[in-house]
């Protein structure tokens, strides 16, 4: 018998993740606040839900992608929510980005019913959501994997076993931790590099060619030299919100993030300006008026 697949969540990452679990030809029922969404996936081939529990009554496997721990603890934890309705040997998976209380939590209430939880929060932006190529990282039961791991390969490429519960979110604020220390530092570099007069679009493609280069200053700094920081693609609010999740991962543990702890204090500084909303190469915003200097190209 074929497995019917559920998803909760069309935001920037999930509509896309959907898309492609459509595509390939899986049987995918979707549920989204906003109803617009379902119904474009609908029109695609997808089965329309108005809530929650309709998707967890007729779906063996439920993932959902969420955009804040709030939204993910009230859908996959409140009366109505998804695991407190869980059928035994359901698989739920959460693809948001919380913190590691939250996973546990979810893990401990689906066991409560009989079901299996994973958390498998991804990494790679609406880019790599949109061509399948996400990074996944999960942790939780290997029997649960194991039948997830087939829709896992249909959205990403680099996809592991973590190991148990939690070990998925730990992975990932890790990756957001470096996200947030290079996106400041990306910044930095190419403000400081253009303010002493060299060609800030020469020197980018020099040090990303170098021992300097990084992810964040390749899909950044071409973002500073246009200018174009209503091209939102993640938004600074959103980096906000993973490094306080990372601070908090910190204390526990009793573990010292120094960078982590400066980039959560410039990127909340941007969000207390306004800029919340841009995509996140617009972190040097504050850092221009500071320097009174702009990037631009030189041939602007």
């Amino acid at each position: 018998m074929t497995e019917k697949i559920g998803f909760i969540g069309l935001g920037r990452m999930g509509l896309p993740m959907a898309y492609n679990l459509l595509r390939a030809g899986h049987d995918i029922t979707v549920h989204n606040r906003s109803q617009e969404k379902v119904r474009q996936i609908a029109d695609a081939g997808a089965t329309a839900a108005t809530s929650t529990l309709e998707v967890m009554a007729s779906c063996d496997i439920v993932l959902a992608c969420l955009p804040d721990v709030a939204t993910c603890e009230a859908v996959l934890l409140g009366d109505d929510g998804a695991l407190p309705n869980a059928r035994p040997g359901q698989i739920i998976v959460d693809h948001s980005t919380v913190g590691a209380s939250t996973s546990k939590a979810c893990a401990a209430a689906a066991e409560q019913r009989g079901a299996m939880f994973l958390d498998a929060p991804i990494s790679g932006g609406t880019e790599r959501a949109t061509d399948g190529t996400l990074t996944i990282m999960v942790g939780g039961p290997a029997e649960a994997y194991k039948s997830a791991q087939p829709l896992f390969d249909v959205i990403g490429a680099v996809v592991r076993h973590v190991g148990p519960t939690g070990s998925g979110t730990a992975a990932k604020l890790v990756n957001q931790l470096l996200v947030g220390v290079h996106m400041v530092a990306a910044a930095e570099a190419m403000l400081l590099g253009a303010k002493s007069g060299a060609d800030p679009a020469l020197v980018f493609e020099l040090v990303n060619s170098g021992w300097g280069q990084s992810f964040l200053l390749g899909r950044n700094a071409p973002a500073m030299l246009d200018r174009d920081f209503d091209g939102v693609r993640t938004q600074l609010r959103v980096f906000l919100k993973d490094l306080g999740l990372i601070q908090e991962m910190a204390r526990d543990l009793g573990t010292p993030i120094a960078a982590g702890d400066l980039a959560y204090k410039l990127l909340a500084e941007a969000v207390d300006q306004g800029l919340g909303d841009l995509d996140s190469a617009a972190i040097v915003l504050p850092m221009e008026e500071q320097a009174q200097f702009q990037i631009k190209r030189m041939d602007a």
